[in-house]
Order: structure tokens, then sequence, then C-alpha cells
């Protein structure tokens, strides 16, 4: 079992508030826990009552002989504290607080919540709530929660953030027949967040697959580290509601500008293997197949059906989500022509027509299952005079135990008159849905994971060992001493190089003297650039002179450059001219970093120069448990990504260089939290080798 297997499993439960009131939440919680099936001691605590429900009812925790494990708190806010300070005296070891009260109404319930926190800390209690519906267990038989319906016993491990949304859920899933293994409304999670619980129902033998709502995430470094692994072990699959508003929206930068409200999110799922669901609905399709069915051994998906509109759509259905249709061996095409009709499809997908009955749906499932190019069995069957969709049910559950190799799915497009054959496919392991669409989804998704499952964790991660932290601790502080928070882009080219990253050679000129002195050292043809942390697009204000190649000529561009500067931004502080060398042209690319508030630095690669805001054609990954090969798959997401391999006859780029500069500025923005933002565009990118021409960098004071 997992670290919190005694969360689900307390030897005995005080429910502190306990009333004899019906439609009190004392009353519903402890009639819940004793018609649960829990078979530990229950401890009504209320100073009012002698006895609630036929139980000894206490005063309080303190005047409880016994051991207490589990505290269920559902007390006025006000004395929450009070008697969460008694439990950890007591020596309880978990804490469900159902009260509502706390940081969702302000200032003063977010100080008491603290303060309630700080308590479960200094007893070393763990604590679910505060405002939450409770928890369930219906396998060690525990209901802690006020709700009035206790899930069906099943394989499903479901944490929501939203207590209706459970509620509802729970009520809906009788309906459809869905099975839980344990459901927790997480509430604030103060203490105890869908982590925690993911990381114990990855080690529950009864969890088959875990299922998330959820509205943020507090701790992303642990999410990725937790999650990751648990996604190694079952599935998990999560519905994340709203966008984050406090993630990487720093407009300054083009990467900022890039990286959308919701897409650390998604990168970060992406990353450690979560399944993201677009809805509610589909959370619960996925469930469904998850639940029911063993992995795809490949994307080769087969379709009946009686229908051919249904399973034209199926077909592209397949075929949209990268899904494979089977393409049967000659022996099965032949004997699929001689016993069906010859109106029939047989090539997949295979239509035995609409007068179809099981006898025909039998013969095509078992030729269909035989054949070896058949990963997937999609059954359709659409309602009609002569349909038996109870006896077609068994065929497909028959089909399903004689071959444990292939993955069945159904789609019984009707209403009541379907709703008993569907059932029965449900029960016995056949996810059935309405209409093909979402089945075919599940398909891919359960493809997808196996994909990843089945392929090794790459450990390789950026160890780089030439890197020079000293030199860019050194320039951070020269530019903090400065009062500035934008590095020059001398500096900045600084710490590109100080972390082994290619950086065209820039220096800083004062006066026109200076500028050709440099351009002497660094060699002709030059480009000339405004020095100002405050003037982010030079070229609009005549900050830049391109193809310089002689002495008058960067003296004259010096002075121009100053005269434009002064007269567009005339309060703008320059710290003078930088003289960069004029590199030959290569493949344009932008590799950025911004910080997201949750899950901490994020990597942007893609195509760059002038146009990198227009195209958008850029990939992101986290920097947090980065490896080369994330790399090499972000890279290949990119259109630009062709153009490196070598467009139409062109000669290939050195990717390999830039799957290690990508590298090297995640190992950058890790070694310094304190960069807030970082632009290399463009990087011009060649046969051999790359070289970054202009490098911006924000770092914050702290």
């Amino acid at each position: 079992m997992g670290v919190l297997s005694n969360f689900f499993s307390p030897k005995s439960v005080a429910i502190v508030g306990a009333s004899n009131s019906p439609g009190k939440i004392g009353h519903a919680i402890v009639k819940n826990v004793m018609e649960s099936g829990y078979t530990g001691k229950i401890l009504p605590v209320n100073p009012k009552e002698q006895e609630i429900m036929g139980l000894q009812a206490f005063p309080g925790i303190k005047d409880i002989s016994e051991e207490v494990e589990m505290a269920v708190i559902s007390v006025p806010a006000a004395r929450v504290l009070n008697v969460a300070k008694e439990c950890g005296k007591a020596g309880v070891k978990n804490l469900v607080v159902i009260t509502a009260g706390f940081k969702e109404v302000g200032k003063e319930g977010l100080d008491m919540e603290k303060q309630l926190l700080a308590t479960c800390r200094e007893y070393g209690m763990h604590m679910l709530g505060p405002n939450c519906l409770g928890m369930m267990d219906t396998h060690m038989q525990l209901n802690t929660s006020f709700a009035k319906v206790f899930p069906i016993k099943g394989n499903i491990a479901f944490f929501s953030q939203s207590g209706a949304m459970m509620v509802a859920i729970l009520d809906w899933s009788r309906s459809v027949g869905l099975g839980f293994s344990k459901v927790v409304s997480l509430g604030n999670k103060a203490d105890l967040s869908e982590i925690d619980f993911i990381e114990e129902a990855a080690e529950d033998p009864y969890t088959r697959v875990i299922l998330c709502y959820i509205e943020d995430v507090s701790d992303g470094k642990r999410f990725l580290e937790v999650v990751g692994n648990a996604t190694r072990k079952k599935p998990v699959i999560i519905l994340k509601s709203g966008t984050s508003q406090a993630g990487a929206q720093a407009a300054s930068s083009h990467t900022g500008a890039l990286a959308g409200s919701d897409l650390a999110y998604e990168t970060a799922f992406r990353q450690c293997g979560v399944i993201r669901a677009k809805n509610m609905t589909e959370l619960f399709d996925l469930a469904a197949a998850f639940s029911k069915c063993s992995l795809p051994a490949g994307d080769k998906v087969a379709i009946i059906t009686n229908s051919g509109g249904p399973g034209i759509i199926a077909t592209d259905n397949v075929e949209s989500n990268g899904l494979r249709m089977a393409r049967f061996q000659k022996e099965t095409l032949e004997v699929l022509r001689s016993g069906l009709p010859p109106e029939s499809g047989i090539y997949n997908p295979v239509d035995v027509l609409g007068d179809a009955k099981t006898d025909r749906y039998s013969f095509a499932l078992e030729k269909v299952c035989a054949d070896p190019n058949t990963d997937v069995v999609m059954l359709l069957l659409c309602h009609a005079a002569t349909t038996e969709p109870i006896e077609t049910g068994r065929a497909l559950i028959e089909m399903k135990e004689t071959y444990p190799d292939k993955t069945f799915f159904a789609s019984y497009m009707g209403g009541e008159g379907l709703k008993e054959g569907a059932t029965l496919l449900a029960e016995n392991g056949v996810p059935c849905y309405t209409f093909p669409e979402p089945a075919i989804s599940s398909v891919n998704h359960m493809v997808k994971y196996r994909r990843y499952i089945d392929s090794p964790p790459d450990e390789s991660g950026l160890d780089y060992q030439d890197v020079d932290k000293k030199a860019v601790k050194a320039i951070f502080y020269d530019v903090l001493k400065d009062n500035r928070l934008v590095l020059l882009g001398s500096e900045a080219a600084e710490v590109a190089r100080a972390y082994g990253i290619p950086a065209a050679p820039v220096a800083l000129a004062t006066t026109p003297d200076e500028a050709v002195e440099e351009a002497e050292k660094i060699g002709y043809p030059v480009v000339l650039k405004v020095a100002s942390p405050k003037i982010l697009h030079k070229t609009d204000v005549g900050g830049v002179k391109v193809g310089l190649d002689s002495p008058e000529a960067v003296r004259k561009g010096f002075l121009e450059i100053m005269e434009s500067v002064h007269r567009f931004m005339p309060q703008a502080v320059v710290y003078g001219v930088e003289v960069n060398k004029m590199m030959p042209r290569g493949t344009e690319l932008i590799i950025g970093m911004t910080k997201d508030i949750q899950f901490g630095p994020m990597i942007a690669c893609g195509l760059g120069g002038i146009y990198v805001n227009l195209l958008k054609d850029v990939a992101f990954r986290l920097a947090r448990g980065l490896t080369r090969k994330e790399i090499e798959s972000m890279l290949a997401e990119t259109k630009s990504y062709s153009l490196l391999r070598g467009y139409r006859g062109s000669e290939p780029q050195d990717i390999n260089a830039v799957v290690d500069a990508v590298g090297r500025v995640a190992r950058l923005a890790l070694d310094f939290p304190e960069i807030t933002e970082l632009d290399v565009n463009p990087v011009f990118v060649y046969p051999s080798g790359l070289s970054a021409l202009d490098v911006k960098i924000t770092i914050s004071i702290s």
C-alpha cells in the first residue's frame, strides 16, 4: 500500500460535530460511516449528546480513552482550530475537515487556514480539506462524506477539487454501472492534494485508473516527480478547468508572448505522461475504457457494422485520430466473401448489412478477430427490426474471452431498445458508447498510453560539466548593482558563452572611436545596435545598422543611431552602442525561456527571426526533467524541423548543435531561478554548429 494507506483504512474514526438531527451534516456523516460497512470503531463527538444513532457519544476527543486514527471535523469554522489542536494532543493521525469558511471566503479565512495547517504540521497530522465533502473507499468500506450516494465498488480512483461535481458524478455513475475504488473531495487542499492521492492510488491494488478534476496545481515540481512515476504504473487522466493567469504571460519577450495561459499545464501533463481530458464527458469515456479494457497491442482497428454511414464515420475518425484501419489477410477476405451476403463490405469496415442478426455478426467477428492484423475490434450496431442487441452483445463478449490479446469496443447507436444490450456489454468489460467517435478517441488515448509505458524512461538529464556558474553570478551581481533587471546585449552574450552556447562576438562601445576599435578586433562586416534596457524593438527607433564594412561606416552609423534614438526616445537611458560580428546567414531559430508560476522555466524552440510571433512555429517543454530525447521530440513538432533536416534538396543543418543549445538554455534557467525571461533570437544554424545573434535576458531581484 502507499504512503497514505492508513488514511483509507483507519482502525477508528471520530466524527466531531456528530448529530442526532436528520438534515445536519454531522448526522449524515455518522449515518454514512455506519452504512458503508466500516468495521472499525465509530466514535461520535458532541458535548450535548450521550448517544448518537445508538453509539456512545463523547464530549470531546480528549474524553475518548482509546486511540483515534482519524477525526472527521464538522463544526463551525471558528471552532475548527481548537478541535484540531485537541486532535493533535490526542495523537490523531488524520483529519478530514468538512467545515467551510476558510481561504475561499477571504483574508480572514486564509489566516485561519494557515493556522490550521501549522497545527497539523506541529502534530504530524495529515489533513484533507478544509471545505470538502470527505472521502470514500469502497474496498475498505469507509464513507466519511456527507454525500447521499455511495459508489459502486470498482477500480477507478477519482479525486475532485469540486465537491458538487463529485456528488453529481457519483449519482450518474450508478446509473451507468461505473465503479470506483476511492473517491476524494479535495476541498481547499491546504495539506493533502491530488499529488498525495495520485501517489497513493498508484500503489493501491484495487485501483486500475486514476481520474482527477482539478482547478490548479500548487506544487509543480512535486507534481512532475510524483505523477511522472505514477503514470508509469497506471493511467492518470486529468480534467483541468480554467487557465492560469499567473502563468507565463511575459509579453515583453517573444517567448512570453507565444506562451498561452494554459500552455504550462498542457506541457507538464504531456511530459509526465498524463492523459488530459477535454471535458467531463471525455473524462468518464476514458475512465470506462481504461477501467474495463486491456491496452491495445497496436493501432490497427477493425470495424464491423450493420450500417454503411456509421461505418464511414468511424473510419474517418480512425484516420483522423492517427490510428490505422486493419488490412485483412487474403484468407480473411476470402472467407468473409464466402460467408456474408454479396452486398456486404468485406475490406474494413466490414458491413454485415442492416438485416444482420447475431449469427452474421458472430461470423464476421470470429473471422476478423482471428486475423493477425487486427489489434482493436469495434462493433457498431444500429437499431433495426432484425437487430438482436443482447444476443449480439453476448457474441462480442464471447470473442473477448476467446481472444484476450485483442481489445474490444462497441457503439450501440440508439435508445431504450438497445439499453439492455449496452448494459450487458459494460458489465462484462466491453465499453459501449452511443456513438463511435468517443469510442475511437478512447482507443487513440489507450494506444498512445501503451506506447508511453512501453518506451523506457529517458534518464539522461542535462548535466554539463563545462558551464561557468561563477561568471554568470558575477554578471548578474553587476547588473543588479546598476539598478537594472534587463541585461545589455553584450552581458547576455557573455552569459550564453559561460554556458557553452555559441554567441556571435559583441562588444559595448561608448564613443565612435571605441566602436571602430571594437569593429577592428571583431572583423568586418559588423552590426551596430543601441544598448538600452528600455528599448525593446531597436529597429523601430533607428537603433540598428547592418553590414558596416569600414571604419568610416562604423563612425557614421554610431552617430546616426545615437541621434535617432535621442529623437524618438529622449528619456531612454543609453549605455552606448553594441558592435556585433555580422554572421553568415543560416536557418533562423528562436530558443527562449519564460517562467511559469507553478512549473518553473518553460523552454521554447522553433522558427525564429522577425516572423516568430506571426507564424508561431514553436514547441514548448518544461526545463525541469527535460532530456535530450524530449528536446529532439520538441524540435520534431515544428515545421522548422523540416528546414533543419534539409528541405527540397537543401543541405541538412546541425540538429545536434540545436539540441545541445536548447539543453544548455534549460540548464541555465534551472541553475539561475532569478532569470524570468530569456530570448535567443535569431539563432543561425549551419551545417556545422550555430551562432546566437541576439540574446535577451531579464532577471528578478530575489
